[in-house]
């Protein structure tokens, strides 16, 4: 964390830092950080216990800063709701486009912003329409659907669950092969190619991220 301490003030950012999970809740309570990066690995408690406490407190982003690239730890991490996961060894330029992404979607959930924009994209909540450039784009209810969740996530990775759960219900949350179908006409009608996605991101094993520019 040294490393970090060292790193982030050049950037603009504040650093309060706590060894433990008790005291960084303590911190968390009384400074009201506008982020948390939190390494899983604590000496006196679980960091997913920590996730759930600040997540209780309401929509502040966190993203895992982490030793474990376990598939497993990273889905359950993102559950639990955290924003996203940075396993190390990290880039420190990788970790402070994930942490403005995360602050950029904090302050889009606060505000709600009616067009999204990232590149040429851009997408009018209010009117259901999404252009690129200049053109409209026709998407189906459900290609559009699961655009606005990962426009309302956007900077953030979603799991394959919380998708499937969220845009079309509990009793969909094993219908991955089906996601991944509407996934890939979602693609062929915004991305420039669709065998190397820019803006739909895939997060192997775990699930999508729309980029935030």
């Amino acid at each position: 964390m040294r490393f970090l301490r060292a790193s982030l003030p050049p950037h603009g950012y504040k650093c309060i830092e706590a060894v433990t999970g008790a005291a960084a809740l303590k911190a968390f309570a009384e400074q009201k950080p506008d982020a948390v990066i939190l390494d899983l690995g604590l000496p006196d408690q679980d960091g997913f216990a920590v996730i759930e406490q600040i997540r209780k407190a309401g929509l502040t982003p966190i993203i895992i800063l982490s030793a474990r690239s376990d598939v497993e730890g990273k889905v359950r991490a993102l559950e639990l709701g955290a924003d996203d996961y940075v396993t190390k060894p990290f880039d420190m330029t990788e970790l402070l486009a994930r942490l403005k992404a995360a602050l950029r979607h904090g302050l889009q959930v606060a505000g709600e912003t009616p067009v999204f924009r990232s590149g040429s994209l851009s997408v009018d909540l209010v009117h259901r329409r999404v252009h690129l450039g200049e053109n409209e784009i026709h998407l189906s209810p459900k290609e559009y659907n699961l655009l606005k969740y990962l426009v309302s996530h956007a900077g953030k990775v979603v799991t394959h669950q919380q998708l499937l759960r969220d845009v079309w219900g509990p009793a969909h949350v094993e219908d991955v092969q089906y996601l991944r179908v509407l996934m890939r006409t979602l693609r062929q009608k915004l991305e420039p190619d669709a065998s190397t996605p820019r803006l739909l991101i895939t997060e192997a094993g775990v699930g999508y991220r729309l980029l935030a520019q």
